[in-house]
């Protein structure tokens, strides 16, 4: 008889499944993050999305950090949510409260300009995140099946062991859910390039095998237009010192992580997945943006394979850091999670250290902390825009 996997996380009334419960801080405009900053500084179970949007910006991208925005309170690792607005910035404020409340939520919104300045911003928000951490503080955890599950991918700071041992354990790992009925979000648009032929034969249909393209033919159409290739962006100086030589060899390596399952369909970066199984997400490969976009689609833990060493996490996701080089493993073994060089030695075979990152995952799920959430490595982020700052 096979094994019934689960996990225990906190229920939300839009029947969604958190792996966290906490009380985001979202500043609407980038002028109030010091205001956030000092809420969550002067509280416990908070975290502030501290971003650098929200305000001259062409009118798509204030709407795509609306979106986001809205996402992240959404996400089911947040329980409640403090949105706090600066009272002229281009977010439309009233649509992400609305939004979020919708979900059923406790939300609650200050407004510095109003409140006349920002100490007395601070005092009312530090009031009001007081309020909300209490309402949200005796919620217990239920047990739920993997239909609940969403896991977000990355590969970060890659070297030559990445393509050969962390990033197929996440392949491995992303089989597994996808297995069990849960559903995996996959992106780095950048590190298709030379690869994605190999993507489109694994499309459900022709529309996702022609939005594959599409979005790799954008990408690069966007590099173009401002009189550049790809070169010391992608492949990263480190990339390269790290043995690999080109944007190709690096695309071959990094869509392992992807597993071997059927792709679903292509989902923009504001988007969540429409459905459970595979689903790539339109995104760069830089780590900040990257990892808000897995929030955004509403990923509950996210997996992240490295090689020479990545540590950042994430404000409201735990981030598992899965090295696959054994010397970076060992001289940075306070930032990683598992150790996925001993697939690179030949002393651990992947499926071994797959099922080992499983367990983590799971445990991590239930509430086990990361490294990175054990010394608070988890605030970088910020969203992808597409325009420039006007």
């Amino acid at each position: 008889m096979s094994r019934k996997f689960t996990f225990w996380g906190y229920k939300r009334k839009d029947g969604k499944i958190g792996a966290r419960n906490y009380v985001a801080i979202l500043p609407a405009v980038v002028c109030v993050n010091e205001v956030v900053e000092t809420i969550v500084a002067n509280t416990v179970n908070t975290q502030g999305i501290i971003h650098h949007q929200g305000c001259c910006q062409t009118p798509p991208d204030l709407e795509r950090t609306t979106n986001c925005l809205i996402k992240i309170g959404e996400n089911p690792n947040v329980g409640a949510v403090l949105i706090v607005s600066l009272g002229c910035e281009g977010v439309d404020t009233n649509r992400l409260e609305e939004a979020i409340r919708a979900t059923g939520k406790p939300v609650e919104r200050i407004n510095v300009q109003e409140l006349g300045g920002t100490a007395a911003a601070v005092r009312v928000g530090l009031e009001k995140a007081q309020s909300l951490i209490l309402q949200i503080s005796a919620q217990q955890r239920i047990e739920a099946d993997m239909s609940h599950f969403v896991m977000g991918i990355k590969c970060g700071a890659s070297d030559t062991t990445s393509g050969i041992a962390s990033n197929p354990v996440i392949g491995y790992v992303a089989d597994k859910v996808i297995d069990l009925g849960g559903t995996v979000i996959f992106g780095e648009t950048t590190e298709f390039i030379g690869a994605e032929h190999i993507l489109q034969r694994r499309a459900k249909n022709k529309k996702v095998a022609d939005d594959i393209l599409r979005i790799v033919t954008e990408m690069e159409n966007r590099v173009k237009a401002v009189g550049v290739d790809m070169r010391t962006g992608q492949p990263t100086p480190g990339n390269i010192k790290g043995g690999l030589s080109t944007i190709e060899e690096k695309s071959l390596g990094a869509i392992v992580k992807s597993g071997t399952k059927t792709i679903e369909g292509v989902i923009d970066y504001t988007e969540v997945p429409r459905g459970k199984g595979l689903w790539i997400k339109d995104s760069p490969g830089r780590e900040i943006e990257l990892l808000s976009g897995m929030a955004v689609g509403g990923a509950q833990v996210i997996l992240f394979s490295t090689g020479r060493g990545a540590p950042q996490g994430f404000p409201v996701v735990p981030v598992i850091k899965i090295c696959g080089n054994p010397l970076t493993y060992e001289n940075m073994k306070n930032d990683m999670d598992i150790n996925a060089g001993l697939i690179t030695l030949g002393e651990r075979s992947l499926e071994e250290v797959g099922e080992e990152t499983f367990s983590k995952m799971l445990r991590t799920a239930n509430g086990e902390t990361t490294k990175g959430e054990a010394i608070k490595y988890s605030k970088s982020m910020d969203f992808y825009m597409l325009g420039p700052v006007i």
